[in-house]
C-alpha cells in the first residue's frame, strides 16, 4: 500500500537549494540579459504567489527547469538563426487567417 494517492500527478526532480540564483546569475550573463531577466523574474514571482497559496513547490519547480532549458538551447536557436535559414516557403498564419474574414 502507498501514501501517496492514485490521482496524484508524478512529480520532476526538484533543482538544487541555490539552482535560481545560479540560474539568474547565468541570466545576467547571457546577451538577452536585457529581456530574459525581467521576464524570469515575473515568472518566478508569479510561481512564488502560487506557491504561497497553494502550498506547493511544483510551480517553482517548473519555472527553474523551463529557464535551464532555454538557456541549455540558446546555442542551437543562435546557429540556427545565424545558418541563414530561409523561411518565405512557410505559411504566414495570421496572414492566412486574415484572408478568410
Amino acid at each position: 500500500m502507498s501514501a501517496q494517492p492514485d490521482h496524484a500527478p508524478a512529480t520532476v526532480g526538484a533543482p538544487a537549494p541555490g539552482a535560481p540564483a545560479e540560474l539568474l546569475d547565468q541570466l545576467r550573463a547571457d546577451r538577452r540579459a536585457d529581456t530574459w531577466v525581467p521576464a524570469f523574474e515575473r515568472e518566478w514571482a508569479a510561481a512564488l504567489e502560487e506557491s504561497r497559496r497553494t502550498f506547493s513547490l511544483g510551480g517553482l519547480y517548473k519555472v527553474v527547469q523551463d529557464w535551464q532549458g532555454r538557456l541549455a538551447s540558446a546555442p542551437a536557436v543562435d546557429a540556427f538563426v545565424a545558418s541563414g535559414y530561409d523561411d518565405s516557403q512557410f505559411i504566414d498564419m495570421a496572414e492566412l487567417r486574415g484572408r478568410r474574414r
